[in-house]
């Protein structure tokens, strides 16, 4: 009866109540491994494959690890520099209480310490992947660390990053957006 009783009380708890928090990051502006609009491709007048606007898509985040005392995110295009990949955005220093970047943030550079990124900038640089060379994907991933807000310098690189985060990461959330100058 004592079973009963218990497996009752549970069966009408919330299934949210039962299941732990995942760490997620998401967008308003497009969806998981979907397309992303071209006015969050790059806008460099240079670059005949920069055909957009250069506008960051919304990002937003929920469930961030506890103990996280800062957030870093990085956008890459793995196949891009014809498999060497390209480095968009190098973000850290992200206070653990923000959950958002509204569209367009990230490539003004507020709210956060700019790491240096493929092309030279320290902001949210779009995709500009050449006419030919198919989808690519953009990573955004969002890693939570145990490293107060502030700690690391401006200018780092994704790799310098990486090695600063070394034995400080506490979990990651990441989603995909395609583009393609096709």
């Amino acid at each position: 009866m004592k079973k009963l009783l218990c497996a009752m009380m549970l069966a009408t708890l919330p299934v949210t109540t039962l299941a732990a928090s995942v760490f997620t990051l998401q967008s308003k502006d497009f969806n998981d491994n979907a397309l992303l609009d071209k006015k969050f491709a790059g806008a460099n007048k240079t670059n005949p494959s920069c055909t957009g606007e250069n506008i960051s898509p919304e990002l937003n985040w929920s469930a961030v690890p506890a103990g996280t005392r800062s957030l870093a995110l990085l956008m890459t295009d793995p196949v891009g520099a014809k498999g060497l990949g390209v480095t968009h955005m190098v973000a850290y220093n992200i206070a653990p209480d923000r959950n958002a970047f509204a569209q367009g943030e990230l490539t003004q550079g507020k709210g956060y310490t700019g790491g240096k990124n493929t092309p030279g900038t320290q902001h949210y640089y779009g995709p500009c992947p050449p006419a030919g060379s198919g989808l690519h994907h953009y990573n955004f991933v969002l890693i939570a660390t145990d490293l107060p807000a502030g700690q690391l310098k401006a200018g780092l690189t994704h790799q310098e990053l990486l090695s600063q985060l070394k034995g400080h990461a506490i979990g990651a959330a990441s989603t995909v957006g395609r583009f393609s100058n096709e």
